[in-house]
């Protein structure tokens, strides 16, 4: 519902604006970019779906061969008591376990291409235990927003886009996204705990937040500690190399439990090609939206407001140069980057307004892409308070990485 509302207006609003440049302003260009646009983003949301069908049919292969061989379970046991608490409505030896987890590893990992087939493979699951099919479960809305929230420990994207365009030191990015998606993770874990009435005052909760507070100090410590030039290539291959030993892993625990490997990794492609031409309808729409959205200049006018009001309270305003990239994100990733490479573009590779963005950019995940695409994958119309909960996630980031950009970068 909430979905059909925000399409609707982002064409009302394209087409307002559209007309008040043409009548005020004489822009007699505004309809065709508008219409171009939702070609162009038609046409994106195809050829993203094409990428994904080979992606999804290659790991839920791979995934189908860890549930079938018994890995899956071994790594859903070790998480089994941050889990329980998370999810309370999951069973203890579901599928859907350890789906989330390997979800989850590879978001933390900065593996999209990996992270989105395991996500969708563990939205079918849980949709198999959810009792009212039209409308999204608590454990699908808290499985979304640890996705929406997008907790990254290794931003090897966004550092090599930087050095990409001539950065002196891109790593120097890596510690405040670091900071700034943690909060937003954990803002987003409180608030749908809210939501759910679940209590995370729990020795189980304590122990895992903890334990993985000293993993992330670990790495910050170890990364700061290597020259600027190697945190990049290190990231990469400690990135790769973790996720072919998972994928090494699973085959090896499959043949020791005598299972057919290749029929398994069959049997789940077979999952991945249908459940990605479901996909296709759902990001077409969101895409074409944001297009015209962006396309009708409703995103200057934004920026100018947002700059006017923090103008009125004595706010320093250098980061609202770099506030589309983080109004952008929520909604698309490739809209997100563009806006970030045009900050890079137009201030400098190393100016504060590109590093707020880069930081903006690591901070969170596309919130609306991402429940588009889940939720469109199992049919779930109704998401109930999945939105609310990833939005104030992402403005958790947005703050966190606000303030870190000014403790770092100023």
């Amino acid at each position: 519902m909430v979905l059909n509302y925000i399409w609707i207006a982002f064409f009302l609003i394209a087409f307002v604006i559209g007309l008040v440049q043409l009548i005020f302003f004489g822009n007699v260009d505004i309809f065709p970019a508008l219409i171009n646009s939702t070609f162009d983003n038609s046409k994106l949301g195809f050829e993203i779906s094409l990428w994904l069908t080979g992606a999804m049919t290659m790991w839920l292969g791979i995934m189908k061969i860890g549930e079938k061989g018994g890995m899956i379970r071994i790594i859903a046991k070790v998480a089994a008591p941050l889990l329980r608490k998370l999810f309370p409505e999951i069973p203890e030896n579901h599928p859907a376990n350890g789906s989330i987890i390997m979800n989850i590893a590879a978001n933390m990992l900065g593996l999209d291409n990996a992270a989105t087939p395991m996500g969708l493979k563990a939205m079918k699951e849980l949709q198999e235990l959810n009792p009212d099919k039209d409308k999204a479960s608590n454990a699908q809305i808290m499985f979304l927003v640890l996705n929406t929230s997008g907790l990254t420990i290794i931003p090897v994207a966004i550092m090599a886009v930087l050095a990409a365009n001539g950065s002196k030191n891109p790593s120097e990015v890596f510690i405040p996204i670091l900071i700034s998606t943690f909060i937003s993770t954990l803002v987003g874990i409180i608030v749908t705990s809210l939501y759910q009435r679940i209590n995370l005052i729990n020795k189980a909760v304590i122990l895992y937040l903890g334990g993985f507070s000293i993993f992330v100090s670990f790495l910050i410590y170890y990364f700061v500690s290597l020259p600027q030039e190697e945190v990049a290539r290190i990231s990469s291959i400690a990135g790769t190399l973790i996720l072919f030993t998972i994928i090494i892993s699973f085959i090896l625990v499959g043949m020791k439990n005598k299972i057919n490997i290749y029929e398994s990794f069959i049997e789940g492609a077979k999952e991945g090609f249908s459940t990605s031409i479901m996909i296709i309808p759902y990001l077409v729409a969101i895409l074409i939206a944001i297009g015209v959205f962006r396309a009708s200049g409703a995103m200057d006018f934004l920026m100018n407001g947002i700059s006017y009001l923090f103008g009125l309270m004595n706010v320093d305003t250098g980061f609202v140069n770099a506030l589309p990239t983080a109004i952008m994100r929520p909604l698309s990733g490739s809209g997100s980057r563009g806006m970030m490479i045009e900050a890079i573009k137009t201030y400098g590779v190393d100016s504060f307004t590109a590093k707020v963005a880069a930081t903006f950019q690591g901070a969170t995940d596309t919130t609306f892409y991402i429940i588009a695409v889940y939720f469109g994958s199992i049919s779930v119309r109704n998401t109930r308070y999945a939105i609310t909960a990833g939005l104030l996630a992402d403005l958790a980031g947005v703050i966190a990485a606000i303030v870190v950009s000014y403790i770092f970068y100023v």
